[in-house]
């Protein structure tokens, strides 16, 4: 998880480049739109943990005993992560 001052940061840069975007204009203030961004962070970043650990019980739950860090290993977590993210796409 980044910590709040990463978050921030991050939230911080988004809004820069998107006042510096062309044909983009803010009906907030800065504020308003800095909090939005760090919501919007916190909330993936939140959805991207909960998925993993979803992914690494369903990994564990194999009879076959993967090693984590192994080549199979990295191949099923990358499939079985994005297959969590397209149902979470999908509800």
């Amino acid at each position: 998880m980044l910590t709040e001052d990463k978050v921030s940061h991050l939230s911080h840069v988004i809004l820069t480049t998107m006042k510096k975007a062309p044909g983009v204009r803010l009906k907030r203030t800065d504020e308003q739109v800095l909090k939005e961004i760090k919501k919007v962070l916190v909330d993936e970043l939140a959805q991207e943990q909960r998925i993993d650990r979803t992914v690494r019980a369903k990994l564990a739950s194999y009879s076959r005993g993967l090693v984590e860090g192994s080549a199979e290993w990295d191949v099923l977590y990358r499939k079985t992560f994005e297959e969590e993210i397209r149902k979470q796409v999908k509800v």
